[in-house]
């Protein structure tokens, strides 16, 4: 493959397009505010990725099996909310460890829940995660509570201050990366691994793309669909979890309305919502260019309601550009076709 190949077609891959789209937004955003660059501030944008990250994962997976889940942060805040209540009732003094696992476990059977009502009603995606969506919440507001719990285990609270790496500027400011990010890079690693090495992965893939041509070759669709929604089940739990620890509050309306943010990042990394499309590390990329987008209105001084605005436009935009370069690259063929 010649050079100009090459290019060509490293540019017309997502992943590629997003990362100069972050790069030149950096830039921009640095040399009008150069407090962009500061340790502080980019430490700030790793952290402000943990849970967006942590939640994108799990929708690339209903996205790749050409599905739509919209109830994962209703999941995540059941399932914090309902640990925590759990562990300050017996008293709990042990590992954080076991509160992940606690967590992820309300969250995988809520997440069976949704992949009951979809395999076997056989109902659409959309409407089955709204529904339990509003399910969840009201059970949890009626029910379990809506008061914010301030006072954590004390395993909660060791997690929060526990840094990978600390410091302070010439100015004082004090900085720190939390510790929280492995928890995002290994469920990226994992997911990574799973989609592209396993068989599982290669049946989320080819649900995505004809889920009649997936059962004919082997596949059984319903119980991929139990792990999907079941494997975004444990990460809404997850990320519940560690939200709540960095900001040492359990609140039960916490996340409510960042299901657009999440989205935005996984179709914008390249997934498509039509199924059988999308990368781990496209979505990673996703997320980074909401995150700083976000995070650049706030250095140039722009209100945050504009936030709501931009990430539209980048749903917009990240869904209508596969489409528009795929109708592009069809046209040529089509005209040597005409001529032949």
């Amino acid at each position: 493959m010649t050079m100009p190949s090459r290019w060509n077609t490293l540019w017309k891959k997502n992943e590629f397009l997003v990362g100069l789209t972050i790069l030149g937004l950096c830039l921009f955003v640095g040399s009008v505010n150069s407090a962009f660059w500061s340790l502080p501030n980019l430490f700030d944008l790793l952290r402000s990725s943990v849970v967006l990250g942590i939640f994108a994962l799990g929708a690339l997976v209903v996205i790749v099996s050409g599905g739509i889940d919209v109830s994962f942060t209703a999941v995540a805040v059941l399932s914090m909310y309902i640990t925590t209540k759990l562990l300050l009732a017996w008293g709990y003094a042990g590992p954080f460890l076991w509160i992940c696992l606690l967590s992820c476990g309300i969250g995988l059977c809520l997440g069976l829940v949704n992949a009951l009502f979809i395999s076997a009603f056989r109902l659409p995606t959309l409407i089955v995660t709204l529904g339990t969506m509003s399910a969840f919440r009201g059970f949890l507001l009626a029910f379990i509570g809506s008061n914010h719990i301030s006072v954590l285990p004390q395993a909660m609270v060791a997690f929060s201050q526990w840094d990978l790496l600390r410091g302070r500027t010439p100015d004082g400011v004090l900085y720190s990366l939390p510790g929280a990010v492995l928890f995002l890079f290994g469920a990226a690693l994992f997911t990574w691994g799973l989609l592209r090495y396993s068989m599982l992965g290669r049946g989320i893939y080819a649900l995505g793309g004809d889920a009649v041509a997936a059962e004919r070759v082997g596949f059984s669709l319903s119980r991929i669909q139990f792990f999907i929604y079941g494997y975004v089940g444990v990460l809404a739990g997850l990320g519940g979890i560690i939200h709540t620890s960095l900001s040492r509050m359990a609140n039960p309306f916490d996340l409510v309305g960042t299901e657009m943010n999440v989205l935005a990042a996984v179709v914008l990394g390249g997934a498509r919502i039509t199924g059988g499309h999308g990368s781990v590390p496209g979505t990673l990329l996703g997320v980074g260019l909401v995150v700083i987008m976000n995070n650049s209105l706030i250095l140039l001084g722009v209100p945050s309601y504009w936030q709501r605005v931009a990430v539209g436009l980048l749903l917009l935009a990240g869904t209508a550009a596969p489409l528009l370069l795929a109708r592009t690259r069809k046209r040529p063929h089509a005209g040597e076709e005409e001529r032949s």
